[in-house]
């Protein structure tokens, strides 16, 4: 059986099917369906966040090493924000839309009914497990669905406060917490959801896929992939190095939409090379031992790519095994045939790649599988249109990285091998909705009665002109 986990296997005592049988009586009851009912746990989602914030950054830290600010800026005020806009606004988006029908179908009425899925299993990721977990069930539960959440196993201490939280603050029955390993989520998935949502790394999200369709369960994937930077030659480097070298040490560089390489231009790369390692050195100068990695098999991996590059390491590199910490690292034109630019990083390692000119900056992305991510550094329109244009990605930010990711104003999902599906404000609530099309008809006069049989000559004309 093939295990869908990145984490050692551990057992497990929950009934699943037990679990899953009681969540569907639940949505079976009706209540869910009630705008009151969806906005209650909104709200109760946020309150529970807001309340519980030193909970969550403890827990945070003994998984990943998290600082406070980063526990409350990554997981906590984006989570809160989504659920409080979706409380505000789930009345408006549950409403049904109208649609105008062309002429031969009148006299008649079309709209589209937004309805819940039914039961929804959410599998999160352990790199932000809050916001990963409860994000995606945010838009579940504003689309009236019943809620599975599966935490990540490899953040522990998130995962179980999670299953600790959960039922003192949200619907016990319709909205369940399970933890486990891949087993259990191998066996979750089995039991054939009417929707399924996961975050994490592209070649599990393809064993969860060929899982899901054996139950033609539809699927949300949010994945990963290489997430590339231009700088363009006429970028404001000092704020492209500040923003490039932040974004790269949040959370250790364990982001899916983490800047994955740098794309510069040969004209101002040494400028930005001195203004990134400037940036790091200032951003982690009470901190030489470098940054925690979640754990011992991502350490390794991350320096034994580091171990075999053929780039010129111009600042960091170093390592302590002991403390699983690795140091801030530039890496300057690896091979384009190593780890370091065929694997997706996920750590603290930044590779920078010269290029001739914008053109060739752009093949060099398109050459590649298409990633979460794309972010562009310029002040030319031009420039930005240009690669707006011609760039494939599940998403782009221009002159900064990741923000796109914290807005629920904007849909948030991958593209290709990147992912499927978005989430987040009312694409979340419209990604979790069955858009049920409904044609209403009068029964007098009965004008249709021109299809009916026998078909006459001037039932045929008629039947022309009109359809």
């Amino acid at each position: 059986m093939t295990i869908i986990s990145d984490a050692p296997s551990t057992s497990t005592t929950v009934d699943i099917p037990a679990v899953v049988a009681g969540v569907r009586t639940a949505f079976a009851t009706g209540r869910t369906r009630s705008v009151a009912w969806r906005r209650a746990q909104l709200r109760a989602l946020e309150r529970m966040m807001v309340e519980n914030e030193g909970a969550i950054a403890e827990a945070l830290e003994k998984d990943l090493g998290r600082q406070p600010f980063e526990a409350w800026f990554a997981d906590i005020a984006g989570t809160v924000a989504e659920a409080k806009d979706a409380a505000k606004n789930v009345g408006k988006w549950t409403k049904r839309k109208h649609r105008r029908l062309e002429l031969a179908q009148m006299p008649g009425r079309g709209w589209i009914e937004y309805e819940p899925f039914g039961t929804v299993l959410v599998i999160g990721a352990w790199n932000f497990p809050f916001a990963l977990t409860l994000g995606p069930a945010i838009g579940a539960i504003a689309a009236g669905n019943t809620v599975v959440l599966k935490p990540s196993e490899v953040a522990p201490a998130s995962s179980a406060l999670m299953a600790d939280l959960v039922p003192k603050y949200l619907d016990r029955e319709a909205i369940v917490v399970v933890e486990g390993d891949g087993s259990v989520s191998q066996e979750l998935i089995a039991q054939g959801f009417d929707k399924l949502c996961f975050t994490g790394g592209t070649e599990i999200g393809r064993k969860v896929y060929e899982a899901a369709a054996a139950q033609l369960t539809p699927v949300i994937l949010e994945l990963g992939g290489k997430s590339p930077v231009i700088v363009a030659a006429d970028a404001d480097i000092e704020v492209a190095a500040k923003r490039i070298a932040w974004t790269k040490i949040v959370n250790s560089g364990q982001i899916c939409i983490a800047p994955d390489y740098v794309i510069a231009d040969a004209s101002i790369r040494d400028q930005l090379v001195d203004a990134v390692k400037a940036a790091l050195d200032t951003f982690e100068a009470g901190n030489p031992a470098g940054k925690p990695i979640v754990n011992r098999r991502h350490f390794d991996r991350l320096v034994a790519a580091l171990a075999v590059t053929k780039g010129e390491v111009v600042t960091g590199g170093g390592s302590d095994v002991g403390t699983l910490k690795i140091q801030p690292t530039v890496v300057v034109d690896p091979g384009l045939d190593e780890p370091l630019m065929q694997q997706e990083i996920f750590g603290p390692i930044l590779p920078i790649i010269t290029v001739r000119s914008l053109d060739e900056a752009i093949d060099f992305v398109n050459a590649r599988p298409k990633p979460l991510a794309a972010y562009l550094f310029t002040k030319s329109k031009s420039v930005r249109e240009r690669v707006i244009k011609n760039v494939t990605a599940g998403g782009m930010v221009i002159n900064h990285l990741l923000f796109h990711f914290s807005t629920a104003r904007l849909p948030f999902g991958g593209v290709g091998p990147s992912g499927i599906g978005a989430y987040h404000g009312r694409f979340g609530f419209e990604e979790f909705s069955h858009r049920k099309s409904v044609l209403t008809k009068t029964t007098r006069p009965d004008v249709t009665s021109m299809i009916y049989p026998p078909y006459t000559e001037k039932a045929w004309n008629l039947a022309r002109k009109l359809f």
